[in-house]
Order: C-alpha cells, then sequence, then structure tokens
C-alpha cells in the first residue's frame, strides 16, 4: 500500500506509537478494567491518529485545522483517562514514564503541526517596517 502524506508527519507518526502502546497495555487488564477504562483510553488514542489523518484529505486548511484541534481533544481525553488509570494502578511506574514521554513529545508535536496549520493559512500581515520597505523598492 503507497504511504500517504499523513504518514510520513512526524505528528502523525506519534499518534500511532501512543495508541499502540495504549494498546498493548490494555489489553492485559482484567476484563472490569478492559471494559470501563481500557475501552474508552484506547478509543481516545486511536481517534488523534485518525483525525490528523481525516483533516489532511480534506479539500480545506479550514477543515484540516479543525480536524487537528478535534484531535487535540482527543489527546486531552487520553491524557485525562492515563491519570485515571494511573491513580487505579493498572500500570507500571515503567510504562506510565514511557506513555508519559510519548504523549508529552506528541502533545508538543500535535500544538507545532497546528500552529503550522494556522500560519499557513492566515499569514501574518506586513509590519509597518515591511510595508515602508515594500514602498521604497518600487
Amino acid at each position: 500500500m503507497a504511504r500517504t502524506h499523513f504518514e510520513t508527519l512526524r505528528v502523525y507518526q506519534l499518534s500511532e506509537s501512543l495508541a499502540d502502546a495504549i494498546w498493548m497495555v490494555a489489553e492485559h487488564w482484567k476484563p472490569f478494567a478492559k471494559d470501563t477504562v481500557g475501552k474508552q483510553i484506547v478509543r481516545a488514542a486511536d481517534s488523534i491518529g485518525a483525525n490528523i489523518a481525516e483533516g489532511s484529505g480534506k479539500g480545506t486548511s479550514l477543515d484540516q485545522r479543525r480536524y487537528v484541534r478535534v484531535a487535540r481533544g482527543s489527546l486531552y481525553e487520553t491524557k485525562h483517562w492515563l491519570r485515571r488509570v494511573f491513580v487505579r494502578k493498572l500500570l507500571t511506574v515503567s510504562e506510565t514514564e514511557n506513555l508519559k514521554a510519548t504523549l508529552d513529545e506528541l502533545t508538543r508535536t500535535l500544538n507545532g503541526y497546528l500552529r503550522s496549520l494556522n500560519a499557513r493559512t492566515n499569514p501574518k500581515p506586513a509590519t509597518r517596517n515591511q510595508n515602508h520597505n515594500l514602498k521604497s523598492k518600487t
């Protein structure tokens, strides 16, 4: 299968890593934990990458930004569920540290990606000095 643009994005690759790591941990929980918080956290984590992918396939930058913001909402939901999972002692210290490291990097990368989409769509207006320089060159 040929790779599409979104698959080459670091932000998408991190979302896949996080979702897969959460899946690997949650699949070993007892049935009650798996059925309650397990399903919720897996869905939230999977939704991050799914929204990045869906947004990249939309026709407009406005749509793409909207889907990336939805992905960020899913990221924050994943953070919520990780906090619950940690408090309920469903993760080892090592699992917690690994997931937190990926989550922190994904948060920075996703916010940076959204900023880059915003800058591409809404370029900053020229400053007074830039306008002056443009006028003096003509």
